[in-house]
């Protein structure tokens, strides 16, 4: 199967690193022109630079934008009227020990609602513009990068993984409300990844317990995940074959679903 995207404009938000930059330089395999976002302008520079010289001829841009705002989402929009494709990748996390009930109360408001303010209202606000732009020129293709932790919900975690179950929400309503018009909608769930947030946690836990990185991330999943099928962290260059994938043409009969990549940490069958 080959994907073409040519004549495509994909937006990957939070690109400049991790699945977000991995989803980026997947769809510029693809011949997509790819708008990077990241929070600072050194971030976003650097990102396209690295892009224009490992795909010369494809069309490489970037907007530096806090998308945890209101602002930021109208400063991207403003950059970036148009899109074919939107990833709403950016998110974050907070990753803290868990030794009890008194850990989950101790999280702060600032907390949920930071979460909450970058997690999903940074895609609703993005969706709210694209959509219907899509719409009119009946194709497009949004996807929300979830996690497993939306249906897995991890008590150290819990603040990061209500934001995940609200993006399955969104996404399945947002795909419901565009039903037949040729736009489809749907959200990626990554199990733990090498990504930039986790794998720099991985990094100091392995420095900090003078052990290799391997052997962190094992007691990782044990600890936490220990019903992974693949029993290693996924790479970013494969959670992202599942965003282009769902962006791309050959996937057009699938809609309003939630695609794992989770390495079979979730035991529900369907």
């Amino acid at each position: 199967m080959r994907i073409d995207l040519g004549g495509r404009t994909a937006i990957v938000t939070g690109s400049t690193a991790g699945i977000g930059r991995a989803t980026a330089e997947g769809l510029a395999r693809a011949g997509a022109s790819v708008i990077i976002n990241g929070r600072t302008q050194a971030r976003v520079d650097g990102a396209v630079r690295q892009m224009r010289a490992a795909f010369p001829g494809v069309p490489i841009s970037g907007v530096a934008a806090d998308l945890s705002t209101a602002e930021g989402a109208s400063a991207l929009i403003a950059e970036a009227p148009d899109a074919d494709v939107l990833v709403n990748n950016v998110g974050t996390a907070f990753i803290r020990d868990y030794r009890g009930l008194a850990d989950v109360v101790a999280i702060p408001d600032e907390d949920w609602l930071g979460l909450f303010q970058l997690n999903v209202m940074s895609g609703v606000r993005l969706s709210r513009h694209y959509l219907p732009c899509m719409v009119g020129k009946g194709w497009g293709r949004v996807i929300f990068v979830s996690s497993e932790s939306a249906v897995n919900t991890p008590k150290e975690m819990l603040d990061y993984g209500m934001t995940k179950t609200a993006q399955l929400a969104v996404s399945r309503g947002l795909a419901e409300a565009v039903a037949g018009t040729g736009v489809t909608v749907n959200a990626v769930l990554p199990g733990p990844t090498r990504s930039e947030i986790l794998g720099d946690y991985m990094v100091r836990q392995a420095q900090e317990n003078g052990i290799s990185l391997q052997q962190a991330e094992q007691g990782f999943l044990r600890a936490l995940r220990p019903t992974t099928l693949i029993q290693r962290f996924a790479t970013t260059e494969e959670v992202a074959n599942m965003i282009v994938y769902a962006c791309s043409e050959q996937a057009s009969a699938t809609s309003g679903a939630a695609l794992r990549v989770d390495g079979g940490i979730v035991r529900f069958v369907v």
